[in-house]
């Protein structure tokens, strides 16, 4: 059984510290203008930002549990925790939750990494990740003007920027975070 909205806020809030919640209140802000501004659907956009975090706080051990018994992408444990939750938090979605809405569950599944083709919500949410009112690091404030005016542009630096501070560190970047900035870097190109 799906939950209803003021019944999802209050079981994913308990999940995590205030500071978090506050993050994700932002990310419930701005997925809704975002999608009111780029023509999705506010409800829905904003249903996958309120569980976009659901598993940010979990036990690493936990989530590679739940990834190794129910047939997750196991490729992801070779990569930085980080990004664990995203893959965990769709998961709980559909099965704590009762979303049912692939839609809603790959923009929780993607909101980190990206993807290519990732359709008009899974853009929304991982954007408003980036740009919510909370976030403050070099760059936010070229991203949400960007945002502005295209969403794929925002999009872009936003990617840029995680991909540039990976660099900077001397990490490994997730191949779908290439690949999803490559694919609207075209899409960019073909509009021009």
């Amino acid at each position: 059984m799906e939950y209803s909205r003021e019944a999802l806020i209050k079981a994913v809030s308990a999940q995590m510290p205030d500071k978090r919640w506050k993050h994700t209140l932002g990310v419930m802000a701005s997925s809704v203008k975002l999608a009111e501004q780029y023509g999705a659907d506010p409800e829905r956009a904003e249903t996958a930002a309120i569980l976009h975090d659901v598993a940010k706080y979990w036990p690493v051990e936990s989530m590679k549990e739940i990834m190794e018994q129910n047939g997750l992408d196991t490729g992801l444990l070779k990569h930085d925790k980080q990004l664990w939750h995203a893959e965990v938090g769709a998961f709980v979605a559909e099965r704590d939750y009762g979303i049912a809405d692939s839609d809603v569950l790959n923009a929780i599944r993607f909101h980190t990494s990206g993807r290519e083709g990732m359709s008009l919500l899974e853009r929304i949410v991982c954007l408003a990740d980036y740009i919510e009112p909370g976030r403050d690091f070099p760059g936010v404030d070229h991203i949400r003007k960007l945002a502005k005016s295209s969403l794929e542009e925002g999009l872009v630096a936003g990617l840029d920027s995680t991909i540039s501070l990976l660099l900077e560190k001397r990490r490994i970047i997730y191949p779908l975070t290439v690949l999803a900035r490559n694919d609207l870097v075209r899409i960019l190109e073909e509009n021009i």
